[in-house]
């Protein structure tokens, strides 16, 4: 049975999709004003992670990932940048899916963009206004009256205090304490891009564009909504306001919320020092993979302190599968086999699976899988092919939930086998000299040879991609 802590009730509570064998998920995507950095990415691989597993599980997830192309921070960079807000947005929002597909994140089944749905919003807005709910303000503006909506503030759990009843607050982003009437429709500033509208030229507030957008692609109810713990309130408050008050049905079902990372045990900031893209880190010579496995590897529910030495113990661990997954593709393919080594792989699946229909228990998980590595490594001389292959299809199977892309090699070439073969002829009769210049060959095809201890073979490794994304 899978089990996931839901905000709204603030319980593990079992989850069952509306409809038997699929699942809507809806996320929130970057607000592209800049380039990701790793606390966004805390959550978008978190997000990967939910939804690796539940297509692990049989279902079919429908999952859609909206883009916050128009807000008050994209058009302000955009005016920064003496740029039109489409070739502001555009850049990095190409930059935020180069970053996505380095961790290996799997793309949305849908990616809308907010400027492509403004018509979705205004009626949506219209909708509100109908029921008295949504209201025009002197200031041209469109607002939502929170005293309408009777459940405002069972998500965040805040209470709607009565000396802000009637105040208003047309910021996108705004503390618990300033709660008050959201700005809905923003009236035309000069400036700044609009759209027409019954209201006047304008442009949606923030919190309009993903109600709109998940309820567009997903339907009235989405099984899942997730996103950062900082999105509870306002953004996730607000949805839920906008789409129920029209449906009178709940919004979403499970809300599922990230914690914030913490670099150093500090929030991360410029002026620290300590504020870090992806990029950052692949200038500083991090694989992608290390990285993922770093912000993967702690409760999405639990802080998570992001340090150097993290990323060391991540990378020695991806090491580990890299050099177990090899090992036994190439035994596989030189020919060296035992004929023996019973493994408790398809139990060690099995555990994996329960550990994470917990609420995603990843250190559970991750701990599983380092155990029957070690095991794999213990018994390599005595695996047999089919133990071998067993082996390897456990490692494809691991990449399609953790997404690590251990197993993305399916073979070793033949020229890279051939010089191997040459290469451990060299050794044998000990002219270490040609065995030098073996070696240097198979590391100019990107694969590395691992010597065997006595009696035991060489065999190779491929090296990962160092991913050069130009900033």
């Amino acid at each position: 049975m899978i089990k996931f802590h839901n905000t709204l009730t603030n319980e593990i509570e079992p989850f069952t999709p509306l409809k038997a064998g699929e699942v809507s998920l809806y996320t929130c995507g970057p607000t592209v004003y800049h380039y990701a950095h790793i606390g966004n990415f805390r959550t978008f691989v978190f997000e990967d992670l939910l939804r690796r597993f539940l297509e692990s599980c049989g279902l079919k997830v429908k999952h859609v990932m909206n883009i916050t192309d128009v807000d008050d921070k994209t058009i302000a960079g955009a005016r920064r940048e003496q740029k039109t807000l489409r070739e502001y947005t555009s850049f990095y929002t190409q930059a935020f899916l180069d970053d996505m597909r380095a961790l290996n994140i799997l793309p949305p089944v849908l990616q809308p963009h907010a400027t492509n749905e403004i018509p979705a919003m205004i009626r949506l807005i219209e909708d509100l206004a109908a029921k008295g709910i949504a209201y025009r303000a002197e200031d041209g503006s469109v607002y939502y009256r929170v005293s309408k909506f009777e459940e405002y503030g069972k998500l965040s759990k805040k209470k709607l205090d009565g000396n802000i009843a009637g105040a208003r607050v047309d910021n996108d982003e705004y503390e618990k304490e300033e709660g008050a009437d959201f700005v809905l429709w923003k009236a035309a500033k000069e400036g700044e891009p609009s759209w027409d509208s019954p209201w006047g030229r304008g442009r949606p507030g923030w919190h309009i564009e993903c109600s709109a957008m998940c309820m567009r692609h997903l339907g009235e109810t989405v099984d899942i909504h997730a996103g950062g713990e900082d999105l509870v309130f306002p953004h996730h408050e607000n949805e839920i306001a906008q789409s129920e008050a029209v449906t009178g049905k709940p919004f979403a079902r499970y809300w599922l919320h990230a914690k914030h990372l913490l670099v150093n045990g500090e929030k991360m900031s410029k002026s620290k020092g300590n504020f870090f893209t992806l990029r950052d880190l692949f200038e500083k010579g991090y694989d992608a993979m290390v990285i993922r496995y770093a912000l993967m590897s702690v409760h999405y529910r639990q802080q998570l302190n992001f340090t150097f030495e993290s990323l060391k113990e991540a990378r020695e661990v991806i090491e580990k599968l890299d050099n177990c997954y090899f090992q036994c593709l190439s035994r596989l393919q030189i020919g060296c086999r035992g004929t023996d080594g019973q493994l408790q792989l398809r139990q060690a699946v099995r555990d994996i699976g329960e550990s994470l229909s917990e609420d995603l228990n990843i250190a559970s998980a991750l701990a599983i899988l380092q155990k029957i590595v070690t095991e794999i490594n213990a018994h390599l001389a005595q695996l047999s092919s089919a133990s071998l292959r067993e082996c390897i299809g456990f490692f494809e199977h691991m990449d399609r939930i953790f997404g690590l892309d251990v197993a993305s090699v399916k073979e070793i070439p033949p020229d890279v086998l051939g010089v191997l073969a040459e290469y451990a002829e060299a050794r044998k009769i000990r002219d270490f000299s040609k065995s030098d210049a073996l070696r240097k060959e198979i590391g100019e095809k990107k694969w590395f040879v691992k010597d065997g201890r006595p009696g035991e073979p060489s065999t190779v490794k491929k090296m990962r991609r160092a991913w050069d994304i130009k900033k």
